[in-house]
């Protein structure tokens, strides 16, 4: 078998999809947990390129699932493991804060970089690391953009034209521009000034030029929602006629929504990266344009 989807469980839907997009065969990884807290993984029919398919919220189990079903597949015949991970664990940690502090994202890059042969991923959540390929070493890296997928659904349906896309700090910038420009909307990036892990302050520019005006909130990740809500409420200070927002990956309990309906957000809507409620933005046809080539792969493979 020249290629095939092999997927945690917990990315069943998603991998699903995607295996449907590309014709593909797919396999769900079977994990039996014995009682002592360790892990048994059992993998489908390897095929020669095995597209590994897990979206790494809540990672700590599923990254060993991935260790051993990586090791299931090379033993079983597979030449090339192509990890997508809608959502990519560990970024955020790009540095010691503290003495004796880990540095997660160079831990955890170093470990998928000698499992794997690419990574796939969307809106990592990179700081300051300048590019995704500088977290794997040694391996093809793609940290691709929700924003084409987010406006494919958006144009579905009516937009108000003085609709502003709105960005929480500096660090939107880059995915604010790209969805404005892909609506063709006007859009501002709030200064953000951050007090503590769920305490910030937002503040505007050009207050004129959001009021009366639709605002649509766009942010890569919600796991708090402090951010969300205090930009929001800038927001509504700020005169805004309604808000909604989107975002990529929704880590943040459902119990949020209630705050952010009193925050001022009407509608909340996340990609399909991380399972929630609020999922609405599909990203297999990004993976499928990422991974076309994959399907006639020839690269010399890992010993």
């Amino acid at each position: 078998m020249p290629a095939g989807i092999q997927a945690l469980s917990s990315s069943r839907e998603e991998a699903g999809r995607l295996a449907r997009r590309l014709g593909l065969p797919l396999y769900v990884i079977d994990t039996h947990a014995f009682p002592d807290g360790e892990i048994r993984v059992t993998i489908g029919a390897a095929a020669a390129t095995t597209i590994l398919f897990a979206s790494l919220d809540r990672p700590n189990d599923k990254l060993i699932a991935l260790l051993f079903a990586a090791e299931a597949l090379r033993r079983s015949g597979c030449r090339r493991i192509v990890l997508v991970a809608p959502y990519l664990c560990y970024m955020r940690q790009d540095a010691a804060f503290r003495d004796g502090e880990a540095i997660s994202q160079r831990a955890i890059g170093r470990m998928l970089a000698n499992t794997v042969d690419r990574i796939v991923t969307v809106d990592a959540h990179l700081h300051r690391t300048a590019a995704i390929g500088d977290v794997f070493p040694g391996i093809r890296a793609d940290n691709l953009s929700a924003m084409p997928a987010i406006a494919a659904v958006l144009r579905t349906a009516p937009y108000d034209r003085s609709t502003v896309v709105v960005g929480p700090d500096a660090e939107s910038a880059g995915w604010v521009g790209e969805l404005a420009g892909l609506l063709g909307l006007a859009h501002q990036v709030a200064r953000k000034s951050r007090r503590g892990d769920r305490s910030v302050e937002i503040e505007f520019s050009d207050r004129a030029a959001l009021r009366g005006r639709p605002m649509l909130l766009a942010d890569d990740i919600v796991s708090s929602g402090g951010t969300l809500i205090t930009c929001a409420e800038a927001l509504r200070h700020a005169g805004a006629a309604s808000i909604e927002a989107v975002i990529t990956h929704a880590l943040y309990p459902p119990e949020l929504r209630g705050a952010f309906a009193r925050a001022g957000i009407h509608s909340l809507r996340s990609c399909c990266s991380v399972p929630h409620p609020t999922n609405a933005f599909p990203l297999d046809g990004l993976f499928a344009d990422a991974l076309a080539d994959e399907l006639g792969h020839r690269q010399e493979s890992r010993p």
